[in-house]
Formats: C-alpha cells, structure tokens, sequence
C-alpha cells in the first residue's frame, strides 16, 4: 500500500473507524502505536512486503501536507488532530479568531449551506481557514469550489466558541447563516 494510502488508512482508523483494526482509542483520541502498527498489518495479511513499521510510521506524521497526526512526547502514542466522527476530545483550547475566516466546500453543497449555515454533518466540529487559498485547495476536493467569508469576530462576540488545531485548522460547532457571505 503506498504512503498516501496507508496515510488514508490510518486517518480513517483514527478518525471514524478504529474497531475495523480491532483497536480502541482513549477519551482523547489517542491509540496506542504497536496496536495501530499490529492491527494494520493483520489487515495487510495478503502483502507483508507491505507491512506498516514504525519508522514508515513516523515517515506518515512528519511529512503529512496537512499535518493531520500527533505523536504523545515518547511516540508511544497517536492521534489525528482533528476531524473525528466519534465523541473525543484532543484537549483544544478555546482560541480568539482572527476577524475573518474562510469555509471552502464544493458547489453541490452550497444550497443546503445556503439554507441551515455551517454545520459539522457526520464531524465533532465545523473546519475553517484562516485564508482564502486553504479554503479554495479544500472546497476543490468537493468538486468546483465555492468560498464563504466567516464573520468570525461577530460570532466570537455573540459568544460562539473557537478552537484552533494543532495544525492550524479554526474549529467551531456551528455557523450560522447570519455570519457568513459567499466571496
């Protein structure tokens, strides 16, 4: 299995589906390494040519564009950073927003955005960028990209939570239509 599928793999273990490895995370979304690593290659039975180490591990974390896994201090220890379909919580601190954000989604989706705002659909949390740039690369991985500019001072002021993920991603429940204009 290539980098960038092993890379896909684990994101889906971590972030929705650790039982289809048989393995389980703590209240913080962390698993431990040597059960990540086992469970993997007991999946990958076919090819052991193929098999998941650690130092292909670390390979996947170090060089993820989009920074999406942490190691605990003694790499005993992983978790993705966010975008978790299961109830944990990676400890993000409440963080003041810039004044604006950016959302990028596909065209497909813009009417039902249009109608109910930003919600987090099957996630813990909305993502949002703090440039338009971001918000364009992930609105074109849903098809033709559409741009929403997010009041994110307003809501801040109204008492909407933010977090900001360790790799840079603004995270909050939910925007509402009010505080968003497409760009």
């Amino acid at each position: 299995m290539p980098l960038k599928d092993t890379s896909k793999f684990i994101s889906l273990i971590l972030r929705h589906k650790p039982e289809i490895i048989g393995i389980a995370l703590d209240e913080h979304g962390w698993a431990k390494v040597d059960e990540l690593i086992e469970g993997i290659n007991k999946s990958k039975r076919d090819n052991k040519d193929d098999y998941l180490t650690m130092s292909i591990l670390e390979e996947i974390v170090a060089n993820d564009n989009k920074q999406r896994y942490s190691f605990n201090e003694d790499k005993t220890l992983i978790r993705a950073n966010q975008g978790h379909s299961i109830p944990v919580d990676v400890e993000l601190e409440k963080k003041t927003p810039p004044d604006v954000l950016y959302h990028g989604t596909g065209e497909k989706y813009v009417a039902s955005i249009d109608r109910q705002g930003l919600v987090p659909k099957t996630r813990l949390y909305v993502h949002l960028s703090k440039d338009v740039e971001t918000a364009r690369n992930v609105g074109s991985r849903h098809g033709k990209p559409v741009i929403y500019e997010i009041d994110a001072a307003g809501m801040a002021a109204d008492n909407y939570v933010f977090y900001l993920s360790v790799n840079g991603v603004w995270l909050t429940k939910s925007v509402p239509i009010k505080y968003m204009k497409k760009i």
